[in-house]
Parts: structure tokens; sequence; C-alpha cells
């Protein structure tokens, strides 16, 4: 299987490859040149299997360069209890008639970036190792909350390799501020912007796509990669997890081998879904995907209207993961079902860049429309849904996961559908405590956050992750922010590179 870039399909590379450096040299995103497929019977033999087997099943269908014993390094060093707080890795659970929680954030950061990031850096290492790589691994990462903190846990002094992540300085909790700043390990280092999400993906793009700048770090012995989900390294541990939670429902016996499901995801860069898309057309029998947006709701407008345009306000709300305008792997989705046009995506991508604007074709919209499902709420919904959650079902949500089920809700009573569903849930409440107290309570609390987990945790009776305990203790290490515009400079005066 080789990989090939969304802006020019006659770039060709190995995973191990596209693993290593992250993005194509001309700013597009790698994808696999064909999506393997798993029969039923594969599927249904996965139930029967631990998570690591599960994840081994499935790379090896889209890491054919890797060799079964690399694979299974890989695998049996990231999915154990050791990193996770549950021998299931993913926890499927049922929340009421119909609906499965598929809980993603049992990890050591509470969020579901760890389900990728705890095997990634093996993953990068290893692909080094392979394409006989002698340079330093340069990682940058931006981040909206919960990638930041799970990459840096993940590549915490990882032999070499050099992490640098960039924050919207106002567009995290409290918590995964907490989480960043006081990391931990010899080789990261974290930065906050002035600016939002968008402004530090777009600050990172540029920099990797710079020839001048990958010439220094050559010369200097090193070389750029990404742990945002623009690399397929992040993408493709995504994909094991829809796999396996389809399967655990056929040996759970809560759905017959065949029966399709439909699956719901809160997202904002569209890597996460994206993820559930490349399951089903693996084999896995979905109905409908289903995208769950906040009130910066550029997605929903998309799907169901084919015109992208990010020209909108952008707020700042208590779902911050998700307080994202340009959605990166909506690339990969638009390469695939456009018929691996490169141009139309150099085209649609150029119109984006240039005035934040462009509209697909009606056939892609037609697609569009048949595999996905679109809708959104707000602040006020979230809180709404996170208290009937309690209240109703005595389940304590995040706020991303509300938005996903209050988006479920939605679309079951403007269809009708009552296809048993899996909801994606994305990150412990402990990471938005204020929020999801203030939601069940009613009222609004001045306390520290750590003070807010211990309410929480009364209020609840859910245990409060040990990663979480700790925090509170922590020294802050990284207190530096920067303009957007000086984000190349941050990261060659960190690297120790002269800027002339």
């Amino acid at each position: 299987m080789f990989y090939k870039s969304t802006r020019n399909s006659e770039i060709k590379v190995t995973s191990a490859e596209a693993i290593a450096q992250g993005i194509s040299k001309d700013g597009g995103l790698f994808v696999p040149s064909e999506i393997p497929s798993l029969t039923q019977e594969e599927i249904k033999s996965i139930g029967k299997m631990s998570y690591a087997d599960r994840a081994f099943t499935v790379f090896s269908k889209y890491l054919t360069d890797f060799t079964d014993v690399e694979i299974r390094y890989c695998v049996d060093n990231a999915y154990t209890d050791k990193n996770f707080d549950t021998q299931n890795i993913a926890e499927l659970k049922k929340l009421f008639d119909g609906a499965y929680v598929l809980e993603l954030w049992h990890g050591p950061t509470c969020a579901f970036k760890d389900m990728a990031l705890q095997i990634l850096p093996y993953l990068l290492t290893t692909s080094a190792k392979k394409i006989n790589l002698d340079k330093k691994v340069v990682i940058l990462v931006a981040t909206s909350g919960d990638t930041g903190k799970a990459a840096l846990e993940g590549f915490r002094d990882v032999e070499g390799t050099s992490m640098i992540v960039f924050y919207p300085e106002d567009g995290v909790s409290a918590m995964q501020k907490k989480q960043m700043t006081t990391q931990e390990g010899s080789n990261v280092g974290v930065c906050a912007i002035k600016g939002n999400f968008d402004d530090a993906q777009n600050g990172v793009k540029k920099i990797f796509t710079d020839q001048k700048i990958a010439e220094k770090l050559a010369s200097n012995g090193m070389m750029f990669s990404s742990a945002n989900s623009i690399n397929w390294g992040r993408l493709a541990p995504q994909i094991i997890y829809y796999v396996s939670s389809y399967a655990q429902l056929v040996e759970n016996g809560d759905i017959s081998m065949g029966e399709k499901i439909n699956i719901v995801v809160p997202t904002g860069n569209f890597g996460n879904i994206l993820a559930a898309y490349y399951a089903k057309h693996m084999g896995v029998p979905v109905n409908k995907l289903i995208c769950a947006s906040n009130a910066n709701n550029v997605l929903t407008d998309f799907i169901n209207t084919g015109v992208y345009d990010r020209n909108r306000h952008f707020y700042t709300t208590i779902s911050p993961s998700m307080d994202i305008l340009i959605s990166s792997n909506l690339e990969r989705l638009l390469y695939h079902i456009c018929g691996e046009n490169d141009s139309m995506i150099r085209d649609w991508f150029g119109k984006l860049a240039e005035c934040g604007k462009y509209e697909v074709s009606d056939e892609v919209k037609k697609v569009l429309k048949d595999e996905f499902y679109a809708g959104c709420c707000d602040d006020d919904m979230t809180k709404e849904c996170i208290k009937e959650l309690f209240d109703k079902y005595s389940y304590t949500s995040d706020t991303h996961t509300a938005v996903a089920v209050k988006v479920y809700m939605d679309y079951v009573k403007a269809t009708g559908d009552k296809t048993k569903t899996v909801i994606a849930s994305t990150a412990s409440p402990y990471k938005f405590s204020g929020a999801v107290l203030e939601a069940i309570s009613g009222q609004k609390s001045e306390a520290d956050e750590f003070t807010l987990v211990d309410m929480l945790a009364q209020r609840s009776e859910l245990s409060v992750p040990t990663s979480i305990k700790a925090l509170k203790d922590k020294d802050i290490r990284f207190a530096q922010s920067v303009e957007k515009t000086d984000m190349e400079s941050f990261v060659m005066e960190a690297l120790g590179i002269s800027e002339n």
C-alpha cells in the first residue's frame, strides 16, 4: 500500500515515509492509495480479541511496509493497562435504548487523543528506522486543547525527538492549560499564541511547508513531523476503535453481524469522524455518519449546503476542542469522494486560503448528503443536554460528548431513524469541571479548578482520574505567550537555530 498526496496524486510514499514526514512537501495530506477491506468474518473475529490484537489486525491492512514484529511492538507497548485505566482500552457503555457511548478517554490525559498518541511515538520512531532517517525529528503541534497534552505525554523523553506545542491563549479550558503548562520531559516545549486555534494551525502549516526553514533544520541535523491528525500515523489509530466498537456490539449480542449502526462524532478538525468514514468503507456496516458541531458550525453548513465558508464569527465555547473554523481533514474526505482529482482539491483549498470560501460540485454535494448528517448546538443546549443525561440516565458527560448526544437526539426527531447508534465520547468531564458542574447544578462557581473537580466528584460519584489529581501540586514550566506572527521565531529559538 502506498500513500498519495491530496494535492499531487503523482506523489507516492510508503506508510513509514508518510508517518515520518507528517505532511507532504506540497502542502497536501497523505491518504491511502486504496481503502483496504475487512470481511464480515474478520470483523466478527475481532470481537473476541484484546484491543491490542484488534489494532494489530487493522494496522496490518494499512502499514504493509511494516513487518508483523514491528506492528506488534507498536500495539503491545501502546495499548496496555499501564497506559489506560481499563483493560478494554475503549469502553462501550449503553446510554439508553439503541444508543451506546464509546468512551475514548481512559488514557493518561483523559481525552480521545490518547488512543492515537500513545502509539504514534512507536509508529514514528519505527518509521524513522525503516527509512534510515538519521535526523532528529522535530514535532510541531497546534492544539485546541486535547491534542497538545496527549502529544506531549506520548513523546515525553522519546529519544531522537523534540516537540513544540502551540495553543490559543484564551481558547482552552483551565484544566487543559494546566495539563500542558506543567508537562514534564526534557524534549518538550509549550507556548501560547495570541489568537485562536485556526491561527495556531495555520502558523504550524506555514512553518512546515517553508522550504527555507526546512533547509535550516536539515543543516542542523533535524526535520519536521507532526502529531496533529494531518499525520496519517495520528489518524490511522482512530479507525481501530470504530471497527472495535462494532465488533464488540456483535460479540455482546447487541446487534447481529451485518446490521447497520449510526456513528455520532463531535468534531472540529474532522479527523475523528473521518476515521469512522474509513472504518465504514473498510466494511463496517454503517448507516449514517452524524457530524456534531458546537456554535462554530462551519461543518454543519458545509455538509448541508456544499459551501465551505470560514468567514464568520468565531465563538469561544464550553467545548473548546471543537472551536475550529478550518477543518484540515476535510481535504482527505473530499479527495476520496471527488475521484482523487488533485487539481480540484488545489482549486478548492486555494480558494479557502485566499478568500476563506469554496463550493464543491453537485456530485460531491450528493455524496456528502448520502454519507453524512450534520447538526450543531450552542452552549445553552449543551448544558441542557448534560443535565438531562445526568438527571435521566445518571451519566456524567463532558461538554463535547453532550454536543454529540444533543445532535443525535435532534437527528432522531428529524428522521425517526431508530438504528442502533454509537456516540463517540471524547473527554473526561473532569477536564471541564466548571461547565459540567454548572450544567448539573444550575449555578456557576468561582472556585478554583481543583475545588471544582472535588465538587463534581462529590456530585457525580464518578472517580477522578489519577492524572487529574496529580496536576494540583505541579509547578508551571511553560508560561510564554507570543503573537501568531512570531511562531517561527519561537521555534527557531527553542531549537537553538539562528534565523539569519
